[in-house]
């Protein structure tokens, strides 16, 4: 969708370059600087949108808490289980 604005900015920018009318060419020129900034605001969602991590992966507080409860407990028990170094 982006390229489409993009496209549709250079179509507006060939009509104010051609008319002879400055009302028209005013309105293309605005339109123009509206659908490319339109197209440069989509790009840029679209690249952010794609560099973002998914929130399903994301961990909440409680899970969190568990796993550091069980990895407390995997490290007193592996530290009682190890006999005493010479």
């Amino acid at each position: 969708m982006p390229w489409v604005y993009l496209l549709l900015a250079i179509a507006a920018f060939v009509v104010a370059l051609k008319t002879t009318s400055p009302a028209l060419m005013a309105v293309s020129l605005l339109a123009a600087l509206g659908l490319l900034i339109a197209g440069v605001m989509s790009l840029l969602a679209r690249r952010l949108d794609n560099t973002s991590r998914d929130v399903s992966v994301i961990i909440d507080p409680v899970e969190l808490r568990r796993l550091r409860e069980q990895a407390e407990a995997r490290k007193l028990a592996a530290s009682q289980s190890e006999p005493p170094q010479r």
